[in-house]
């Protein structure tokens, strides 16, 4: 999905109505721009400019919530990374090669989900990790614990592993979610309309014509933040994978 050639369709649709409205306004009737109609025409308008506001405000704090959600995963993950590598560490020697396992596929999952700059950065790291994840386990399910503290050692990172899993696949399942299309198409024609009623009572001066265009910017670059934070692993404004780094830094040690 290109965001910013989306952004400039939705800047066309809206900025279009403005200036369609502009050039449909002298070729109406005058009994079509009377106070009477004027007034019928501002109700409407207000409402439909109140239910766009509303879904506009929604689309946002979905787009946060989602965004804030994969963040404070992320988060979880690379902490739960680390500690399993420390609970290895205290089992013994014996965990060297179920840690090197761990620390490898931390790499790969970074050099895939922010080296690449494609918005399925997670799918691809997701979906080429299984095998290793399984590895994990496997070793650490055929670890010989001598005494009862390795034992509880074992059963803690098989713990700490099966959660890595949980929270693996749980951002695999996000990753598809994105902003709903009929929402969205809802969104652009209500401002496509609204802008249009603007356009309809407006000046066709340099200024007014200016004013239209800055707040048809402004609309379509919230509506471009709604589509990038719905990518959180790519784009402007990708997470952060300082997170990750840092238990990667740790890792082995």
């Amino acid at each position: 999905m290109n965001i910013l050639l989306i952004r400039l369709i939705v800047f066309a649709c809206i900025f279009g109505g403005a200036i369609v409205g502009m050039l449909l306004s002298p070729r109406l009737p005058k009994e079509h721009l009377s106070s009477d109609s004027k007034d019928v025409i501002k109700m409407g308008m207000g409402l439909v400019g109140t239910m766009t506001a509303i879904l506009l405000g929604l689309l946002v704090a979905s787009a946060k919530n989602f965004y804030d959600s994969q963040t404070t995963e992320l988060t979880q993950l690379s902490a739960n990374v680390i500690l399993l590598d420390r609970v290895l560490a205290h089992y013994g020697p014996e965990t060297k090669e179920p840690r090197d396992i761990l620390k490898g596929a931390v790499g790969r999952v970074l050099e895939t989900m922010w080296s690449r700059g494609d918005e399925q950065n997670l799918q691809k790291a997701t979906a080429a990790a299984p095998g290793g994840a399984e590895i994990l386990y496997d070793k650490i399910q055929a670890l010989a614990p001598q005494n009862d503290i390795q034992h509880s050692l074992q059963n803690q990172a098989l713990s700490i592993a099966i959660d890595l899993g949980k929270m693996r696949w749980l951002m695999l399942e996000q990753a598809t979610n994105s902003v709903s299309i009929p929402l969205l198409v809802a969104l652009v024609f209500w401002l496509a309309v609204l802008f249009g009623s603007f356009g309809l009572f407006a000046p066709p001066n340099p200024t007014v014509v200016a004013t239209l265009a800055v707040c048809a910017i402004s609309v379509s670059a919230a509506i471009f933040l709604i589509l990038e934070m719905y990518t959180p692993f790519g784009g402007w404004l990708a997470i952060s994978d300082a997170p990750l780094r840092s238990a990667l830094e740790h890792l082995g040690k």
